[in-house]
């Protein structure tokens, strides 16, 4: 008796805010390299973030087109891209799920090579990230990024050689289990990926130049996004205070016997008097920031403790 051979599908989530001009080539690019080059099943969702554009309009207008391979989500407001990207993976029916971004600097052509470096050694690697040759964003784009990598290989103990980017192949098991065993405030999927697998590996790909708009990345997001991961993530700045904490005990304790002395054995004068203003200005300072720090912790356990949904989603067409 002849079996037939059930091909692999793969199911393209990508999270849209502000793309109307893109949408139609991003389609048309996956479209092209599934059916002409890879020749396989594919299902492309869509998940519209509440875009203050005509982007989910557009959306609907390739739904009408291609029914068969599109599906679409729209939020009831802006929830972010980790968010929208949650969202998109309690919907997936491939056997392997690709993400990418709506700009085109991820090049749809390029996914051949993350199926590939998966198909090389598919028992040990769970996930694919593409790593790029050269990043085509801004200097100071580049530069906060490169600062907060290095920041967070530190913190998380990631490879230094190791290159965590939106540009991933992963196995459906991987994407359950971040939507049924996780349920976090403020989610980023690079790190509920490293709770999930350790077979993570990398493969080189292109980096295109933004063709239109601008980034919804600024510096300044960029630094408020690394602040959540680190305080999300990482217990590092209640460690710091705690450590802060420890170091102000053993100096007022090493002064407290210095003073003695000279109060006992050399006696006293007001020239003290810079020193002790000096010391109360940095313990009251670093008093202020430890407690802003703590208060910052007990937010989010407020946050955590309200179980409010990460998204709500307006409308679905699937």
């Amino acid at each position: 008796m002849l079996y037939a051979i059930k091909r692999k599908m793969y199911s393209i989530v990508i999270p849209v805010y502000n793309s109307e001009n893109s949408l139609r080539e991003l389609y048309e690019r996956i479209s092209h390299t599934f059916t002409d080059d890879l020749k396989t099943d594919y299902e492309i969702i869509f998940v519209d973030d509440s875009s203050k554009d005509n982007s989910y309009r557009v959306l609907k207008e390739l739904k009408k087109q291609d029914s068969e391979h599109i599906r679409l989500l729209q939020l009831a407001r802006n929830y972010g891209q980790h968010c929208a990207l949650l969202c998109g993976f309690h919907y997936v029916q491939g056997d392997y799920i690709v993400t990418l971004d709506d700009d085109l600097q991820h090049p749809p052509e390029e996914i051949p090579k993350l199926i590939k470096k998966m198909s090389e050694d598919e028992e040990n690697i769970d996930v694919v990230m593409g790593c790029y040759r050269e990043k085509k964003h801004s200097f100071i784009r580049n530069l906060g990024t490169y600062a907060i990598k290095r920041v967070s290989d530190y913190i998380f103990k990631q490879p230094k050689d190791f290159s965590f980017t939106s540009f991933r192949l992963m196995k459906k098991y991987v994407v359950e289990a971040m939507v049924e065993d996780f349920e976090v405030r403020y989610p980023r999927v690079g790190y509920l990926l490293l709770d999930v697998t350790n077979k993570i590996v990398n493969v080189t790909v292109e980096h295109s130049s933004r063709k239109y708009g601008t980034s919804g990345y600024s510096f300044s997001m960029l630094v408020r996004s690394f602040c959540k991961n680190i305080t999300n993530n990482s217990m590092l700045p209640l460690l710091a205070v705690q450590n802060m904490g420890m170091l102000s005990t053993l100096l007022s304790i090493l002064l407290a016997i210095y003073y003695l002395y000279k109060y006992m054995y050399v006696g006293v004068s007001i020239t003290g008097w810079t020193t002790l203003v000096l010391l109360m200005l940095l313990f009251s300072g670093l008093i202020l920031f430890s407690i802003g720090i703590i208060g910052h912790y007990l937010i989010q356990i407020l946050d955590e403790a309200k179980r409010k949904p990460n998204y709500v989603i307006r409308a679905k067409e699937l």
